[in-house]
């Protein structure tokens, strides 16, 4: 054994070792520079969220995986190739997986346009026939959490291309109420009575101003149309609250609200 290795000529292996050597070394190198640049271009496309706050950030966490990706390909196939792997066709076999990978996501691809869809998280939205707050977006579903706390799961499929209601897209909103009043009634009366209720409610815009105007004259009652205008955030106050306030002022002010009511006529047909 000592003589076997007394006849080792360590000159020979040398310079393949230092190559061996250099290229590990590289090799690191590209791995460590490649995964930092892939990382910072992934960070880099996720920050564009709050330049663009009208595209829900889901995007750009996803078009930033994407490229951290193929940044990684292209590392993958530079430290081959300091091992001498011949590359070309791993790039073939990479174009070839990555078309397959994009007929595969065709679907996918159709339901991420449905993040450019105008509504994001936080939103309050009606789609697919479902109403409530938008709790999260990602590439293939919206999450509603609803009023009574449910959560509601809608593929995006079901929500792109069809009509979308954003109720918190504007800041400022108007609620629509009806109100029937007694023909009877003096109009301008029940107006100064709504106008004093709408007045004095705290979350009641001055400006613009409420629009209260008779809308319908209907078989047995005199409607008002009422649009107070309010900030988004108070609007199901607007909307549940209010009714009741102008309910009690109208009584207060014996001001009549008409409902449905049916006389009875009996006749006795016996005759003495």
């Amino acid at each position: 054994m000592d003589e076997i290795i007394h006849n080792i000529d360590v000159n020979q292996y040398l310079p393949a070792a230092i190559m061996w050597a250099t290229n590990i070394l590289m090799a690191i190198v590209i791995l460590l520079i490649g995964s930092w640049l892939a990382g910072k271009v992934r960070n880099m496309i996720v920050s564009l969220c709050h330049k663009y706050t009208h595209f829900d950030d889901t995007l750009f966490r996803f078009l930033g995986s994407m490229a951290r990706y193929v940044i990684l390909a292209f590392v993958f196939i530079a430290v081959l190739n300091r091992f001498g792997v011949q590359t070309a066709s791993i790039i073939a076999l990479l174009g070839a997986a990555g078309l397959a990978i994009g007929l595969a996501l065709q679907g996918a691809m159709s339901n991420l346009a449905a993040i450019f869809r105008p509504y994001k998280v936080n939103d309050f939205i009606e789609a697919a026939g479902r109403f409530g707050k938008v709790t999260e977006v990602d590439m293939f579903t919206t999450i509603l959490q609803t009023f009574d706390n449910q959560q509601v799961i809608i593929p995006n499929s079901q929500i792109w291309g069809a009509q979308i209601i954003n109720h918190s897209h504007h800041p400022i909103r108007g609620v629509d109420m009806n109100f029937g009043v007694a023909y009877d009634e003096n109009t301008d009366a029940v107006r100064k009575v709504i106008d004093s209720v709408l007045e004095a409610h705290p979350h009641i815009l001055k400006d613009p101003a409420p629009f209260v105007e008779v809308e319908t004259l209907n078989n047995s009652s005199v409607d008002f149309l009422v649009r107070p205008f309010c900030k988004g955030e108070h609007y199901f106050e607007i909307l549940y609250t209010v009714p009741e306030l102008i309910k009690k002022a109208l009584d207060d002010n014996n001001i009549e609200i008409p409902f449905p009511h049916r006389k009875v006529i009996l006749v006795n047909e016996n005759k003495d």
